[in-house]
């Protein structure tokens, strides 16, 4: 095969290996609900990204992350157990008299009807996502648990799986 062949069918693969994890996954909208006595200056929505590991016999992972930099800087986690883990972080000023809740509306575009295990609570100039695994079943009947947290550029990440 020639070089100029070889660089044309390099580009499409090249193109493919590299959509990152954002391009194959599913889009999670939260929907922004402001309390009774939140000034303006809420969010309309917050959104979250999660995308399925490939196949491992056994088990299943999902990887994930919200992107709560838009609202909130200086996020990190705060408090983690097996099922729960909590990133704060201090509200943009545009966002700090904002006191509302959000949680999962949509995934893809589609009607959430699911417990929202990921929320967000908007208060007292902080943000506080919330990945929460409380209720979460395997296709086993045991519960989802978290596999990792942490941060990436400036948002938080997430790894959650369970058996198969």
């Amino acid at each position: 095969m020639n070089l100029s062949k070889a660089l044309l069918w390099a580009l499409p693969l090249s193109f493919l290996t590299n959509l990152g994890a954002t391009a194959l996954a599913r889009k999670a909208d939260l929907t922004v609900l402001p309390s009774l006595e939140s000034a303006a200056g809420c969010p309309e929505q917050l959104v979250a990204y999660e995308t399925l590991q490939p196949y491992s016999p056994g088990g299943y992972a999902t990887d994930g992350m919200i992107q709560l930099r838009e609202i909130a800087t200086d996020i990190s986690v705060a408090q983690v157990d097996d099922f729960t883990v909590t990133w704060v972080g201090t509200l943009k000023p545009e966002y700090a008299d904002c006191e509302a809740t959000a949680g999962i509306v949509s995934l893809d575009g589609e009607d959430f009807q699911g417990h929202s295990y990921i929320r967000v609570q908007i208060s007292d100039g902080q943000a506080k996502a919330i990945l929460d695994m409380t209720g979460v079943s395997d296709p086993n009947g045991f519960t989802s648990v978290i596999i990792y947290q942490g941060m990436r550029e400036g948002n938080p990440r997430w790894t959650w799986g369970g058996t198969d």
